[in-house]
């Protein structure tokens, strides 16, 4: 895998999927206006990095995994369906009954028992040292994405924190808004594990120490992400992805430790008490959400290489760089859907729908009502209990087929009958719903109907044309000119 961010960024240029821009573009809104164009060009445009964004010492990349190959580059794999599968055969190995069924189950499971954070006593990330009133950073190249954003954000970080009733690990991504020069919002959502933290440090009457950080192998960026289970340690699953353990060094200023080969680290705290009007920002949903207090992080030690690259994304109407990463996201996770609904045999979250709004299940039916049972089994998994739209599809589907989807969801589904509207959490940013996070959410059936469903008329058969006459065209279809 990768030695830091920078690594990975030679790897893209080699493979000729990186873009040096040394002409000046400013951090307020023209570095994005190119990313943003770059990312919706129809070939979904390379990696980007800008060598002088104006007033600004520190190189910006950006797009750096906005397509489906740079992604599966990011994990070090050929294609991300690679680490899909590997997944697959972890949660099928079967208990073992003898000496060689628990050798291999051994061999299979060496990767995860090899994958644990490996500490370390120094890093990259620790070359160049601010603190207290040193601190400034605001000498960073944070991007104002879109004109009516309540100013310049953090897009891209890792957000490390504790449970402070256990003392477990978690790291997220959120967003932070620059408000000076030792202070940001940290956009912790209601349904966020940070959050959770943060109230729990709150019924102790404490402050919740925080480290915010940018670069490193972009596999730890991409586990920030990532759905896991709880009690799966994100270094752990990087670990996993880049098939060896992320080194971590001990913060200046705080009891966390960090990926020791990041590009920057921002160590400091949250006060369960103190919040700031943060935004608007123009979020993943196309729309700006508004302005509302979220808590406020003081930076107390700024840590730096000796010369770094800042990582950042912009999000906005699809297709952007974050499609990719829930593409990826989609596919590596599906096996552990699997294992809590068997039937479910693939599933499609659209980049246009910004994923968490729709989902398209394809499912080996096998009893009356089967499609409802697989709705609410979804809507009880983790984040997806966010999807507002869920269609339940037969086997005979291309789920990641549009033209296929959307003929069926005319063909099969009658809404009087097929539907299932029920009421839940939703995402904090959907702006649909009446009450914030709380709102409608709807299933439709869109398989062949039996019989013991109620269906009484005898389903039709689909129009296809025979095999025979397929296999007779087929060798003489040249020769048609067609």
């Amino acid at each position: 895998m990768y030695t830091d961010f920078q690594h990975f960024l030679r790897e893209l240029e080699s493979a000729g999927e990186l873009k040096r821009i040394s002409r000046p573009l400013s951090p307020r809104l023209e570095i994005t206006e190119v990313a943003d164009r770059c990312m919706k060009s129809p070939r979904g445009g390379p990696a980007l990095l800008i060598e002088n964004p104006t007033g600004h010492d520190v190189p910006v990349a950006i797009n750096t995994m906005g397509s489906r190959k740079r992604m599966s580059m990011a994990l070090g794999v050929g294609d991300v369906q690679e680490i899909a599968q590997e997944l697959e055969e972890l949660i099928q190995t079967e208990l073992p009954t003898g000496i060689a069924d628990k050798l291999r189950a051994l061999g299979k499971l060496a990767r995860f028992a090899k994958a644990a954070p490996k500490r370390v006593s120094s890093g990259l990330c620790q070359q160049v040292e601010a603190h207290g009133n040193d601190v400034d950073i605001t000498s960073l190249p944070h991007l104002t994405c879109w004109p009516l954003d309540g100013g310049p954000f953090i897009t891209l970080p890792m957000v490390f924190t504790h449970d402070p009733a256990t003392g477990r690990r978690n790291v997220g991504l959120y967003r932070m808004q620059i408000y000076d020069e030792r202070t940001t919002g940290m956009h912790w959502q209601m349904h966020k594990v940070g959050a959770e933290h943060m109230r729990r440090a709150a019924e102790r009457g404490k402050k919740i120490e925080v480290c915010a950080v940018l670069g490193g192998d972009p596999a730890c960026t991409f586990s920030a992400i990532s759905p896991l289970p709880p009690g799966i340690d994100e270094m752990l699953f990087a670990g996993f992805l880049r098939k060896k353990p992320v080194p971590m060094v001990k913060a200046k200023t705080v009891d966390i430790r960090v990926p020791a080969d990041a590009e920057i680290v921002l160590e400091g705290y949250v006060d369960p008490e103190e919040s700031r009007v943060e935004g608007p920002f123009g979020d993943h949903t196309g729309y700006y959400s508004p302005a509302e207090p979220f808590p406020v992080f003081h930076v107390t030690c700024m840590t730096t290489r000796e010369k770094p690259v800042y990582p950042a994304t912009i999000v906005g109407i699809p297709p952007m760089e974050d499609g990719y990463m829930g593409k990826a996201v989609e596919r590596i996770f599906l096996p552990l859907i699997r294992l809590t609904v068997p039937e479910v045999l693939d599933i499609n979250l659209p980049v246009d729908a910004c994923f968490h709004n729709m989902a398209f299940v394809k499912i080996k039916k096998r009893y009356p009502g089967h499609a409802f049972k697989v709705m609410n089994a979804i809507w009880g998994l983790g984040q997806m209990a966010f999807t507002k739209f869920i269609f339940v599809f037969g086997d005979d589907v291309d789920v990641q087929d549009m033209r296929d989807v959307i003929f069926r969801i005319g063909a099969n589904c009658d809404p009087a009958r097929d539907s299932l509207i029920i009421k839940g959490p939703l995402d904090h940013l959907d702006h649909a719903c009446d009450i914030q996070a709380f709102g409608g959410k709807a299933g439709f059936d869109c398989t062949h109907k039996w019989t013991s469903e109620g269906y009484t008329r005898g389903w039709p058969e689909l129009i296809t044309m025979s095999e025979d006459v397929k296999r007779r065209i087929d060798s003489i279809w040249d020769e048609l000119g067609l």
